[in-house]
């Protein structure tokens, strides 16, 4: 390594402290696979109008800079886009579309702060047979999950517009270039496409986002009591606590994998602006 690219520092410095940023790896074809997830793997979608505002903001800058999208998967916590890079730097794209949805939602919930991680991951797709891998892991996400048994049964996916299907919104899903993958004939390509899509498999793209089922009411106040134990109270109890200390509970239970606010907030019978802003 030349000499001049060694920084140098005054002071010991701790991992993750002001440490350069690695640039993002661009794509040969333009094509990325982005995952962006909530941050502390909170919530990001709480109603239908939640999903719907993230597509409409997706649908927003795609027509402003000519952007393909390829393909999408909402889940509650965080979010799979194939994408095509437009008239701007992807990054710049992204970064817009978190901004005016966490606008949205802030307003929304009245919250302040972060709602996604940081930085979005993404990795580059340079071949068409990775390209149909991508798909079919963004597709079989909820699956896998365990949020649904089939996977047009996930309405916040574009596996329904692959499939033929109505997707909101209507002009958001760029298919052909996936389908022409399989055949020039429309009506061939999609029954191709549908039975590669639903075959069983062990892709692993980019990272593997291991989603647990969302829990049943019962299953999180036993998880929840459970972490309750260090802090010597029963849920009942947490009522009545400071508001540092409660708020120290709630992120706790925020971090409880399948536990959802909402469902936190009827345990606990509090409203669940309280924990989203704990």
């Amino acid at each position: 390594m030349n000499s001049r690219t060694v920084p140098t520092f005054t002071k010991k410095m701790k991992v993750g402290d002001n440490m350069p940023r690695q640039a993002r790896k661009k794509s040969k074809s333009g094509i990325y696979h982005i995952i962006m997830r909530g941050a502390n793997r909170q919530e990001i979608f709480h109603e239908n109008t939640d999903f719907l505002q993230f597509l409409n903001t997706l649908m927003k800058y795609k027509e402003k800079y000519r952007m393909p999208v390829y393909g999408w998967c909402l889940m509650n916590n965080h979010v799979h886009l194939l994408l095509k890079e437009g008239e701007e730097d992807i990054s710049m794209t992204l970064r817009r579309i978190g901004v005016s949805f966490v606008w949205y939602y802030n307003w929304k919930y009245a919250t302040t702060g972060h709602l996604f991680q940081d930085r979005f991951k993404s990795e580059c797709v340079e071949s068409g047979r990775y390209l149909l891998t991508v798909v079919r892991y963004i597709h079989q996400n909820p699956v896998k999950a365990g949020m649904v048994v089939n996977i047009d049964d996930w309405k916040w996916s574009s596996a329904r517009g692959y499939y033929g299907e109505l997707v909101y919104p209507g002009t958001l899903l760029d298919s052909q270039y996936v389908l022409g993958q399989f055949s020039d004939d429309p009506f061939v390509a999609k029954n191709r496409f549908k039975e590669f899509n639903e075959r069983n498999n062990e892709d692993e793209c980019l990272e593997d986002f291991t989603y647990k089922r969302r829990l049943l009411d019962d299953e999180a106040r036993i998880q929840i009591s459970e972490m309750l134990i260090v802090y010597g109270i029963d849920i009942t109890k947490v009522k009545t606590l400071t508001q540092q200390e409660r708020n120290e509970v709630f992120r706790k239970v925020k971090g409880i994998e399948g536990v959802s606010q909402r469902q936190a907030a009827r345990i606990f019978g509090v409203s669940a602006a309280l924990i989203n802003k704990a």
